[in-house]
């Protein structure tokens, strides 16, 4: 019912910015909590941060004050922007949908690769 595919991925220096998209569709998007997530290479899947329908945020501690979730209802895209970039971020992102305001997430894209050097 819900389709998420992220874009925006890529290879940047550490120190580098690079925003991430995930264009939804099926259902109504402004009705979703959403939500992105990463995993890095022989690691598990971890949180990154979300946003709510409302507009409430959230974030890791490992990215708080660097990345920023954002979302455009009109566009029925979730936006991550990711500034001051570390080697430590490079991992797969995943975007991620919810109808619930708390708890697990119900629909989830295929990822999109961010790489970062040193």
């Amino acid at each position: 019912q819900v389709q998420l595919v992220e874009s925006g991925g890529g290879s940047v220096q550490a120190g580098g910015f690079l925003r991430l998209s995930c264009a939804a569709s099926g259902g109504t998007f402004g009705s979703y909590r959403m939500g992105w997530f990463r995993q890095a290479s022989g690691k598990e899947r971890e949180f990154v941060a979300s946003i709510w329908r409302t507009g409430s945020t959230y974030y890791s501690d490992s990215v708080k004050g660097r990345f920023t979730i954002s979302r455009d209802n009109a566009k029925n895209t979730v936006y991550l922007q990711m500034n001051r970039l570390k080697p430590e971020d490079t991992a797969i992102y995943y975007c991620a949908a919810s109808y619930k305001t708390t708890g697990n997430y119900d629909y989830w894209g295929q990822g999109t690769q961010v790489t970062v050097s040193s």
